[in-house]
């Protein structure tokens, strides 16, 4: 079986949708029969001072998750997806808090980092979804 990067864009976005611990668990196992490495994380604050941390939060996951090695190019092949999909969302968040779940998906070569957010403003909230992919080399 061949997935595209398509494939793995979707799957990293249906991480971020996850709305518990037990979906996610779910999620990940149902994935891996089809060879996909999954992992998600929540994270939550003001949207500038929160960018560092929700990028190593993406890394973090998907070392302890198995998505990738403990590599330069794995390590920055997540970041680089994560600032990605967060440079997506910026223009609606800055300045503002913002909360929600990093979706990180990979098969092969293909890997995705999808960002979803609510975004705060007093009782109106919004809502945004950012996307990115790396190519990186298949393992072992």
């Amino acid at each position: 079986m061949n997935l595209g990067s398509k494939k793995v864009a979707m799957v990293a976005l249906r991480m971020a949708l996850s709305e518990s611990r037990e979906e996610e668990s779910h999620l990940k196992e149902h994935f891996a029969k089809s060879g996909i490495k999954t992992a998600g994380v929540d994270y939550g604050g003001e949207f500038v001072p929160s960018v560092r941390k929700i990028v190593e939060r993406a890394v973090v996951a998907a070392k302890r998750e198995g998505v990738i090695q403990e590599t330069h190019g794995g390590e920055g092949a997540v970041a680089g997806a994560a600032r990605e999909a967060l440079s997506q969302i910026m223009p609606k968040a800055v300045g503002l808090n913002i909360g929600g779940k990093i979706g990180v998906a990979r098969y092969q070569e293909h890997l995705s980092v999808a960002v979803f957010v609510g975004i705060g403003l007093l009782h109106l909230d919004e809502v945004a979804v950012g996307l990115g992919h790396r190519a990186l080399a298949k393992e072992g």
